[in-house]
């Protein structure tokens, strides 16, 4: 027995259950058909065809009683197939919506999803009229009912916060303590012994790599490989399923919301790495799955004298047409549900930049950034841009607008360069250390702007970038040719793994140096997870397609991971207990501010900060562009902190001095000449498990050994 279609409303898009049917709604400007195709399996060749018959404002909506949570369905869409004007629709070909809160199913590329005919001499001007619905991804009805339980955000100060980015996979897909079957899911990362781990840890956030609905590319699949890392989306509403323990009919998001709430009574905060500027369907010759076929000239940058083809700011084949009022609505949707409905606490985009350009150039004041600004719901949690694409002036670091943080790649290449122990890099380490004031200050925004990280999921894990000269990603299939030339990564010694127990000895010790000084900079530290546990790719700096135990984490850890383990929350613990290490503004520093004033304090004279030399005495300006120098120590002072707490107090905390040596020999180190003042060795990366804390007298010496770092404490009278 057919079923009647009613008017059903235009908004809000996508599938919305309501107790008794469904309303659906699907916005194309260019359709000239749209139909609804309802489906028992997600295999099932048998399906059941409604068509849309209303459309306002270009939104083509319908109503239907009896619709049951958990059915599958999709839209077949019907226009002109003219890819040199832009348009590319086929009914044929079965679509996603993109405002599916759930996704079932995964894509067999043995399907026809190609809107044009594989071997056609026309190539994509050809039309393919196969059936592809057999081998495409459904939608799922589904609910938002979700018990909450009174859940709160964190809502951590972002200056206060330490980022660590993961996978939910690779975390937990071979821990013993963890059951199988929850291994690498939402369940697995929400489980007990994970959040414990994370809580000791002491982060404040995790960083989730890609959990949008995405798909493996086909050629990764052909070589037995798989699209680990996920930025390849296919839907911005939808939780990937493959983490999903309990199913994808909509299951999918109960436990992506029990992981959240569960990480959030741990005072542990989700951001999620989204990927809004490029979508799976590729270029011009890439499948037709959704986006290209509901209305390719809205959704996708096309080239304006040949929109054949597209614009490809991302490396990917396309980019998200921003400029479109309707892929703004769609962005600003995705975002506010994720808020929302799923409870996340802010965002990563990823390849930003190439969400900022309104023509060819980035524009501080695009469209983009002006929604995102007087959203009353967006603006008010975690943005964080990834802050260049792969376009012609995409690199934009520092140049974000206020609300926004960035990934500083300026820090990450300047801090690997002074351990590696290039000369001349003093100068912008100053910048680096103390929060990039020369980045950030200029509009208004504080050291939090500075998302500083030295490695992150993109590159040599840390202990590769001191084990590897070379990358060595044969695994992937590409001969090598993948993945970026670090000219950055330093082996301590003879490449790869090696028995020799200094050039271990020395790599280790070069990984806590980067920990402490990720961890003693100012501005916002982000661990690459596993980072802190010594963990190997064995110098696959590309690890995309890798879904395995190049990627997993290694729980089998030994007496040195272990070791690694508990520095790092000794840094962490270090960092967030004292309000000096992690200052909500900018410091008075006569290297930043040459005119910089000294403050009365106790009667002392005293900088924010001042920068020492192994004699002890403050460096000149002349100084910092010498070459040759390169050991430096930092004296934070404790009593200059220009800030309240939430009572309006003054904060204040104690001083400390940072001492750096990069040098393959030897520093003897003084102490700054203070009358009554001693210092406390609180950490030495030569002696992380030390346990007393000896004290260094004001004028005397504290040797550095080669490739050192360490953090005193000064103790007055």
């Amino acid at each position: 027995m057919s079923r009647t279609m009613l008017p059903g409303k235009p908004y809000p898009q996508g599938a919305t259950w309501d107790g008794t049917g469904v309303n659906f709604s699907l916005y194309s400007e260019r359709a000239t058909q749209v139909d609804l195709c309802l489906f028992e399996a997600v295999d099932s060749p048998n399906y059941e065809t409604l068509t849309l018959r209303e459309s306002t404002g270009y939104v083509w909506h319908g109503y239907l009683h009896g619709v049951r949570l958990g059915q599958l369905y999709g839209y077949r869409v019907y226009g002109a197939y003219e890819p040199e004007h832009g348009d590319r629709f086929n009914p044929a070909k079965l679509l996603i919506d993109p405002y599916a809160k759930a996704v079932s199913g995964s894509l067999n590329w043995d399907a026809p999803v190609f809107g044009y005919k594989i071997g056609d001499p026309a190539q994509d001007l050809s039309q393919d009229a196969s059936d592809d619905a057999w081998g495409v991804p459904k939608c799922v009805i589904t609910t938002s009912h979700f018990d909450w339980q009174n859940d709160r955000p964190p809502l951590t100060p972002l200056h206060d916060s330490i980022l660590y980015e993961l996978h939910v996979k690779g975390f937990t897909a071979t821990h013993p303590e963890i059951p199988e079957e929850l291994r690498g899911t939402y369940a697995g990362l929400a489980h007990p012994v994970a959040i414990e781990y994370l809580r000791k840890l002491g982060i404040t956030a995790v960083e989730l790599m890609p959990v949008h609905d995405f798909v493996d590319d086909k050629h990764l699949l052909e070589h037995g490989l798989r699209n680990y890392w996920g930025y390849n989306s296919i839907n911005f509403f939808a939780p990937e399923a493959r983490y999903s323990s309990s199913g994808d009919r909509g299951e999918q998001i109960g436990e992506f919301k029990a992981m959240v709430k569960a990480l959030h009574r741990a005072g542990i905060e989700v951001i999620l790495d989204v990927v809004y500027n490029h979508t799976a369907e590729g270029n011009q010759m890439g499948p037709t799955l959704s986006f290209r076929g509901i209305d390719n000239g809205t959704y996708y940058r096309l080239v304006t004298d040949n929109p054949r083809y597209y614009m490809d700011f991302t490396g990917t084949g396309n980019t998200l047409n921003v400029r479109h009022p309707q892929v703004l609505k769609l962005i600003m949707d995705s975002l506010r549900y994720w808020v929302q409905e799923m409870h996340v606490d802010g965002f990563r985009f990823d390849l930003a930049s190439a969400l900022a350009r309104e023509l060819h150039d980035v524009d501080r004041l695009s469209a983009f950034f002006d929604i995102i600004n007087q959203d009353p719901v967006v603006s008010q949690v975690k943005l964080i841009a990834e802050p260049w694409d792969v376009g012609q002036g995409g690199y934009q670091v520092g140049k974000f607008p206020p609300l926004w943080a960035e990934w500083n790649g300026r820090y990450r290449d300047v801090v690997r360069r002074y351990w590696k122990g290039d000369d001349g890099q003093l100068a912008e380490l100053g910048y680096r250390l103390t929060g990039s004031s020369d980045l950030y200050q200029r509009d208004g925004r504080h050291p939090s702007a500075s998302i500083n990280f030295i490695t992150a999921h993109d590159g040599f894990t840390l202990r590769d970038l001191v084990s590897y000269d070379r990358k060595h990603n044969q695994a992937n299939g590409e001969d090598n040719r993948d993945g970026s030339n670090d000219n950055h990564s330093w082996n301590c010694g003879a490449e790869g793994e090696t028995e020799d127990a200094a050039i271990v000895e020395l790599r280790r010790r070069q990984v806590r140096n980067f920990l402490v000084t990720l961890l003693l900079s100012q501005g916002v530290p982000m661990i690459c997870g596993g980072d802190e546990l010594g963990r190997t790719q064995h110098g696959n700096n590309n690890a995309y397609a890798q879904d395995n135990a190049t990627s997993w984490f290694d729980w089998n850890l030994d007496k040195a991971g272990r070791s690694l383990i508990e520095f790092t929350a000794r840094l962490v613990d270090l960092r967030r207990r004292h309000p000096n290490l992690h200052r909500r503004k900018f410091f008075q520093d006569r290297r930043i501010d040459p005119g910089a004033a000294s403050r009365q304090v106790n009667g002392h004279q005293e900088l924010d900060i001042t920068w020492l030399r192994p004699d002890g005495k403050e460096m000149t300006p002349e100084e910092w562009n010498q070459g040759w120098i390169r050991c430096i120590g930092l004296r934070l002072s404790g009593r200059t902190l220009d800030d309240v707490n939430g009572f309006g107090e003054p904060i204040r905390d104690e001083t400390f001095l940072i001492l750096l040596n990069p040098h393959h020999e030897p520093i003897r180190f003084f102490m700054p000449d203070c009358r009554g003042t001693a210092w406390e060795l609180m950490l030495d990366s030569a002696a992380p498990a030390r346990e007393e804390k000896p004290l260094v007298a004001s004028g005397e010496a504290l040797e550095l050994i080669p490739r050192s770092t360490a953090l005193l404490r000064e103790m007055t009278d």
